[in-house]
């Protein structure tokens, strides 16, 4: 697998949006500067000043598809054409009253209809926590007690989540319920293994996901690994690194607590590779689903493929990348015919700050990865015989 043919690569981009997304890319590779602006982001939205034009034209295209499902299905149809696959997802964040959890799963519901309908949407997503006060996830994740008003909320955010999974088997969608804060995670596994375990006895439609830059999470893929087996249910495993690092570290040190997740790189990719190494050994009985930009990774897997002579299409392996991101790895995947999906997320610009903010700071934390975007960019620059200014 060649991921540094950038003809391939970078097919759907003209020249105009290279430059931006080369601009984009030096611009949050300089950590103290996304430091800066994201205070200034954060601090101009709180005070309704004008910046959401100057996010749009810049951070916000480059990683969301829009702030609808119409504007989505446009970079969905795109993408299509070159055999790449996407999911989409309301990407709205930080939300707290139960006008906008019944709102967001409306929209959970009418994607996982347009899902259906479309070829090109094999997989949906949701967060557990935009269906429900954050606080709520953290009181049961520590076993604490409700007051009478919380448990009827939380009923009402447990029948939210269950209503989106039931209408996911019923319309034959298969749907991920996303990894959020170690200090809600607890719950949330909890959920998602009792709704496998109930919807997933004939074929694989409830994913669950496990970020495996936490120091806890190749322990717990061992364990529902074989909780699947004695219940008899299809696992499905979405397998990320992780992506609230700068959170987890920051809640950890303020509470005088040792990180939940690993101190370094090296670390989360011996304990990404160890779980595919897991779950390839069960892969008659589970679906991988890999959230990566890691090429080692990838090429793992290809390699274990290969040995076993697997076809490269094989129906219980998926790769996928960001939208915005790493288009080095994805299109090469699918034009050797792997089956790759892209995660496009939407939404209001002001509701999706949060996931634009966090981007931003897994790229700078990651610096390398970066380094190799900029580096293919200006090589297929040269390849096309123009240069950045």
């Amino acid at each position: 697998m060649d991921f540094q043919n950038t003809e391939i690569a970078y097919r759907l981009k003209s020249n105009r949006q290279l430059l931006k997304t080369l601009f984009i890319f030096r611009l949050i590779s300089n950590s103290v500067l996304v430091s800066i602006c994201t205070k200034i982001i954060t601090w101009s939205l709180r005070f309704n000043l004008p910046i959401s034009e100057i996010l749009d034209k810049t951070v916000f295209k480059q990683f969301c598809a829009g702030i609808d499902e119409k504007d989505s299905i446009k970079i969905v149809k795109k993408l299509k054409k070159l055999n790449v696959n996407s999911y989409m997802h309301y990407a709205s964040e930080g939300i707290e009253s139960e006008k906008d959890f019944d709102n967001n799963f409306k929209i959970i519901i009418r994607t996982i209809d347009i899902t259906k309908k479309n070829t090109a949407l094999p997989f949906t997503v949701f967060k557990a926590s935009s269906l429900g006060k954050f606080n709520l996830f953290e009181k049961k994740s520590a076993g604490s007690a409700l007051s009478e008003i919380e448990k009827q909320l939380w009923n009402k955010t447990i029948d939210r989540i269950k209503s989106c999974c039931k209408h996911a088997a019923r319309q034959n969608v298969r749907i991920f319920i996303d990894a959020e804060e170690s200090w809600i995670q607890p719950i949330i596994d909890e959920i998602a293994e009792s709704l496998m375990e109930k919807f997933n006895q004939e074929k694989t439609i409830i994913f669950t996901t496990l970020q495996m830059y936490r120091k806890d999470r190749l322990k717990y893929l061992n364990k529902i690994i074989q909780n699947s087996v004695k219940k008899k249910y299809k696992l499905g495993i979405k397998l990320v690194r992780g992506a609230y690092m700068e959170k987890e570290n920051e809640r950890a040190y303020k509470n005088g607590l040792p990180s939940p997740i690993f101190e370094n790189k090296i670390q989360t990719d011996l304990s990404f590779n160890s779980a595919l190494d897991l779950i390839l050994l069960k892969i008659e009985k589970c679906d991988l689903f890999v959230g990566t930009h890691c090429e080692k990774s990838i090429k793992k897997i290809l390699k274990w493929m290969k040995e076993k002579k697997i076809a490269n299409g094989y129906s219980k392996i998926w790769f996928s990348q960001l939208f915005g991101m790493a288009d080095h790895i994805s299109f090469n995947l699918a034009f050797q015919g792997y089956q790759v999906v892209k995660y496009v997320p939407y939404g209001p610009i002001k509701e999706v700050v949060p996931y634009l903010i966090r981007r931003a700071e897994e790229n700078t934390s990651v610096n390398s990865q970066l380094s190799k975007e900029i580096y293919l960019i200006k090589k297929e620059m040269k390849r096309r015989k123009f240069n950045a200014i």
